[in-house]
């Protein structure tokens, strides 16, 4: 493109800006907005954040503070303070779910990245965080010309406990590492954390920061947007038999709390720095999680919270209406404002509180507390400094969404995300040079309205399967077998064959949609939809070569009969990737991209739809036939592993150093050291009795080599496997990931650094952290490495 085209391009940009800011709201409204509502202390910036929030409390009167408690907070034109929807949804890419998102105005579409699960699978620390500011920056975008709001619910980081779960799709996967991990990359990117070295137009934002006027205590606490960590917890039952997410109750014991349905939030809270917690539907150990004050006053008090909490949608009105936990509704607000919770999403607490305060089961001071978190959340995303257009990234606009960076990261994610599970003799990749003819087959082949799964919003430029296939190939064909992904008739069979045996080679687009899986709809086997099984093995037996079969979905599948057919030659696992899922699954099959994926969830035969979903134990207990869940306790047999996942190249590990002995000598505390002077030998240790865990920590240097012919990206898995002192111990566990890319005959080195009082220790039955004393076995694929725990 000649300089003169640059240049009108960029006066066309900038002129479709400015009719666009202006078309969208001529005369926008917001808070503080001069002449007449700027002069309030609640708009001086000088102040703090929290001196601003108590002043604008003090103004207002019992009703105004009241109608602040829901999650569509009502305006107080007297002080000049307009509406403000605070629920908007942005899981993976701005999505219109929530009320306070809108694609009517100039802004059509958003960047629709790979649905989590897929994301999570490409195990690449720096890819997430990419996302989660990308999507933020859209995110801000739409709300610069009035199509959204800064407060988001997103991310989902309940643990994919059960793989019939219909929200599994909507996690980083199984283990509470990964989804800690997760969690903490896209709140750091999508509240804007980070910024440095995040490109040129983030670095113009940084130094506009800067000179922003924010005291210095107070500029770390600033937002570009608010995430928010959900559903706390032990969440992940939508309807299955009898149970209702709306009034299950989750019976977990203090041990699953502590090592796994806790830490994803802990981590969010304390690494992350999100600004906002959702409680979720559920009861826990029979109390509403909305009113389980202990649990709210952890997050807060030990993890250090700093945010507002908001309950899932009418998931107050479920303590008295579904979960019968209050006699009154009154009762029911009174209990959930005093537990903690800051915003009730409905109205509930709109209609009821007044009659909770005259009956006196409430105070002001619960309201104001609540109103304190708010508006201080507001005041951080600058809300209250005058015109959003002309403060912190005020700059963002149209331009900003749908960018090709973004569109590129989204192909990146899902190429990193898609898992090879099976490629009998290399069958993959295939020579576009010698594929005249490709038939693509299956109800999700040519379809683009589920790829990016729940809570999508409207993508930039989707792109089907079979049109990602057609840049490939001189001829391809495409039969659906199924006219929908239940697939409850055989009609379109015949079809299907007759277009398979007339191409060269086969794709059949197997798996799940959602119509299977989806928030309010958990599954009920694990076997492919209907006669999909049927499809898949009838055009196999067809076709003239053996097929390649893609499976969707979030689920977790049993494809048993799959991996054992030897007319099937290759199968992959894309899920729901998203708008570029169609090129990134080309890409794959022909060999532009090596894949890399691992998966994130364990895949279960279909024997495990006989566990009640609704046991919450993770642990695994022989006495009564439970084979407890996850890679970490589950001891049954499994389709696919945690982690499974092969690649077009071969890599090998070297472990270049790690020690053999840690002694931990010197880091005890006082009565440590008396217990041991009068029992001797030990098993264990509490953590909590170690003076230092940091000067404990150590490095294990590894070495990746690729000696295959094609470069590759590679996950280095590390986990650890305790001794076994009682019942109870994780048969392993992950403690370290790393995503490194290799070139043909070559290698890369890593270093993994391991604080053993978090990777190395496990939970007693009370909850407790320990540290194992003994020999511990890293291991790293075929690689085994012990390191023995001394006093």
């Amino acid at each position: 493109m000649s300089l003169q085209l640059k240049s009108l391009f960029f006066i066309l940009q900038l002129l479709a800006l400015l009719i666009s800011i202006s078309s969208s709201d001529p005369n926008p409204q917001f808070p503080c907005q001069p002449p007449h509502f700027n002069s309030y202390p609640f708009c001086n910036t000088s102040l703090s954040i929290t001196d601003r929030a108590q002043s604008l409390i003090s103004l207002l009167t019992l009703e105004e503070k009241i109608h602040q408690l829901s999650n569509n907070a009502s305006g107080i034109p007297r002080l000049g303070i307009p509406p403000y929807e605070w629920w908007s949804e942005s899981l993976h890419g701005v999505a219109s779910n929530g009320p306070g998102v809108n694609f009517n105005g100039y802004v059509k579409a958003a960047t629709s990245f790979p649905q989590v699960l897929v994301t999570a699978a490409s195990f690449n620390r720096t890819l997430w965080f990419k996302i989660g500011l990308a999507i933020g920056i859209e995110a801000k975008a739409m709300y610069n010309v009035g199509q959204a709001g800064l407060t988001f619910w997103a991310p989902n980081i309940n643990i994919f406990r059960d793989p019939r779960w219909g929200r599994g799709q909507e996690t980083p996967g199984e283990d509470p590492m990964v989804v800690s991990a997760y969690a903490i990359q896209f709140v750091k990117g999508f509240q804007g954390g980070s910024w440095r070295g995040s490109g040129e137009l983030i670095d113009r934002f940084e130094r506009k920061r800067a000179l922003g006027g924010y005291n210095d205590d107070e500029s770390g606490d600033r937002l570009m947007n608010s995430a928010c960590c959900k559903h706390f917890i032990a969440y992940d039952l939508e309807k299955w038999k009898n149970f209702s997410r709306y009034s299950f109750n989750a019976v977990v014991t203090k041990q699953d709390m502590e090592d796994t349905y806790e830490p994803p939030f802990r981590s969010c809270i304390q690494q992350g720095k999100a600004s906002c917690l959702m409680c979720s539907y559920n009861a826990v150990n029979g109390v509403p999680a909305c009113a389980q004050g202990d649990l709210l006053q952890k997050a807060r008090n030990e993890w250090g919270f700093k945010g507002y909490i908001t309950s899932d949608c009418d998931a107050v009105a479920t303590v008295q209406e579904y979960q019968n936990y209050t006699r009154k509704a009154d009762d029911a607000v009174a209990l959930v404002l005093k537990a903690g919770m800051d915003i009730n999403c409905g109205s509930y607490l709109v209609r009821h509180t007044r009659t909770t305060i005259e009956e006196g089961k409430l105070q002001d001071k619960d309201i104001d507390r609540a109103l304190l978190n708010l508006f201080s959340v507001q005041l951080r995303l600058g809300l209250f400094d005058g015109d959003p257009r002309k403060g912190q990234f005020g700059e963002l606009g149209p331009q900003n969404i749908c960018t090709i960076e973004h569109k590129m990261l989204a192909l990146e994610a899902a190429r990193q995300g898609i898992v090879l599970l099976k490629n009998e003799k290399k069958f993959l990749p295939l020579d576009r040079n010698v594929v005249s003819s490709i038939a693509i087959i299956g109800p999700m082949a040519n379809n683009i309205s589920n790829m990016g799964g729940g809570y999508t919003g409207f993508p930039c430029d989707p792109k089907s399967f079979y049109e990602g296939l057609l840049g490939y190939v001189e001829k391809a064909s495409y039969a659906s077998g199924c006219s929908d992904v239940p697939c409850d008739s055989d009609a379109g069979f015949n079809d299907a064959i007759l277009t398979a045996k007339k191409a060269d080679f086969v794709v059949v687009v197997a798996g799940l949609d959602l119509s299977q899986e989806t928030e309010d709809h958990d599954r009920a086997s694990l076997l492919l939809p209907g006669k999909q099984m049927a499809l898949v093995s009838s055009v196999a037996a067809a076709s003239k070569r053996p097929i390649i079969l893609v499976l969707t979905g979030g689920g977790p599948l049993d494809v048993s009969f799959a991996e054992g057919d030897q007319n099937i030659a290759s199968i992959l696992w894309v899920g729901y990737p998203g708008e570029a899922g169609g090129k990134a699954l080309a890409e794959v099959i022909f060999g532009d991209f090596n894949p890399g994926g691992r998966l994130p969830m364990t895949w279960y035969p279909e024997s495990f739809t006989k566990i009640a979903m609704n046991d919450m134990n993770m642990r695994a207990n022989p006495f009564r036939g439970y084979p407890g869940r996850t890679y970490r306790f589950y001891t049954g047999n499994r389709v696919y592993g945690f982690g499974q996942g092969l690649s077009y190249t071969k890599f090998t590990y070297k472990l270049l150093s790690a020690p053999r002995t840690l002694s931990l000598s010197g880091s005890f505390t006082g009565s440590l050291t008396e217990k041991i002077l009068h029992q001797g030998e030990l098993d264990y240790i509490h953590v909590d009795e170690l003076t230092s865990c940091d000067s404990l920590s150590f490095y294990v240097h590894i070495s990746v080599a690729n000696v295959g012919d094609r470069d590759g990206s590679h996950v280095v898995m590390l986990f650890s496997r305790a001794p076994k002192i009682f019942e109870g111990t994780p048969e392993k566990q992950l403690i370290a990931f790393d995503r490194v890319h290799t070139s043909s005959y070559g290698s890369t080195e890593t270093s993994i650094i391991v604080i053993p009082c978090d990777h190395l220790s496990i939970v007693d039955k009370h909850g407790k952290r320990i540290l194992p004393l003994g020999e511990h076995l890293l291991t790293l694929g075929d690689l085994e490495h012990s390191v023995s725990i001394v006093t």
